[in-house]
């Protein structure tokens, strides 16, 4: 009795030990690979991966300490291996391997005549690898060794869970963190995304000495749209006035929608040929935002375009706001002229 107290007590120790201060699978799995060769007296221990749909199983961390070696990086046919008999025999121990198991090519290469196994489980219950023990002499199994296997597989399967539960929630802060920064009718980034994108492209002109080019884009008679034809109508032509702006984007274009029906444009240039750039990013985008636009509910606009306005952001100014709103006088320098020419 004193002899299992003590016993206990180190495993306790070791793993305590083994996930303290433990931030990723492997720097879990290391020492307790190594508590468990102590502990079942197999000379190689290892953890595997098993990928169900590819019918392959992968050591994915390995201790060996005889001259029979369990490599890292291994994959093998997950239907021949020992794991999957032992599960499905629901045998998590074997010192007759050679006599129970013979038909097996891999035990016969590495010599295994001992085997111990268990299932790591991870999210939802699914099987996510095994627990593995392995050696080339025969021992007899013991109730510590079980226990230990048993231990060591939950609290891989925890960390493994664990570990995927981060991923999710990596993955749903990152969308959340996307759609504050995305307009939802047009898929666009929003002006908070461009609040953010901005200083980035000063930084940038300045740091190459380029130049940034600013386009702010009016939805002339939009108002008219929503009024003669309905909201869902209106909303449609944001969405494809958003498309068409895309569609005409060139590599490192920023296209996104201010709010409303306003949208704008960055695009950094070198700066000797910042203004025949200025020049063609404003005929690219008139040209890709008039036209005919199919509403849907069998409406059919003939649009004239936009005001657009587009500036060569001084190379003094670095403030967010005055940019835009140069970028916006621009815009109303156009509106006015054109309205001007309608009338006439």
């Amino acid at each position: 009795m004193k002899e299992g107290s003590e016993l206990d007590r180190r495993l306790i120790v070791q793993l305590a030990d083994s996930i303290t201060d433990t931030h990723s699978l492997e720097q879990l799995v290391r020492p307790l690979l190594a508590l468990l060769e102590s502990a079942t007296g197999l000379e190689s221990t290892y953890m595997t991966a098993i990928d169900e749909t590819a019918g392959l199983q992968h050591v994915l961390y390995a201790r060996n300490s005889s001259r029979m070696t369990i490599p890292e990086g291994l994959a093998v046919p997950w239907g021949d291996t020992l794991c999957k008999r032992a599960l499905e025999e629901d045998r998590a121990y074997s010192d007759d391997v050679a006599e129970r198991w013979g038909d097996s090519a891999a035990a016969r290469e590495l010599g295994i005549a001992t085997y111990a196994s268990t299932p790591i489980h991870g999210p939802g219950g699914r099987l996510y690898g095994t627990l593995c023990a392995a050696s080339d002499t025969s021992r007899p199994a013991t109730d510590d060794a079980a226990r230990v296997l048993r231990i060591c597989s939950q609290l891989i399967g925890q960390q493994v869970e664990r570990e995927w539960l981060m991923q999710e929630l990596r993955a749903a802060n990152h969308a959340l963190a996307m759609s504050a920064l995305t307009d939802p009718l047009t898929l666009l980034p929003n002006r908070r995304a461009v609040m953010e994108e901005l200083p980035r492209r000063i930084a940038r002109r300045d740091r190459e000495h380029g130049a940034l080019l600013v386009a702010f884009i009016d939805l002339d008679g939009f108002k008219a749209i929503n009024d003669v034809h309905g909201h869902e109508a209106g909303d449609n032509m944001l969405a494809l006035i958003g498309e068409a702006l895309t569609h005409t984007a060139r590599a490192g274009d920023y296209c996104a929608r201010l709010g409303g029906d306003e949208f704008v444009v960055l695009a950094s240039v070198p700066a000797a040929e910042a203004d025949a750039a200025l020049g063609a990013l404003h005929d690219r985008l008139q040209t890709a935002t008039r036209g005919q636009f199919d509403l849907g509910g069998g409406i059919t606009i003939d649009y004239d375009g936009p005001s657009i306005g587009t500036i060569l952001v001084p190379e003094h100014q670095h403030d967010v706001d005055s940019v835009l709103a140069l970028a916006d006088t621009a815009m109303y320098a156009i509106k006015r002229l054109r309205k001007a020419q309608r009338v006439r």
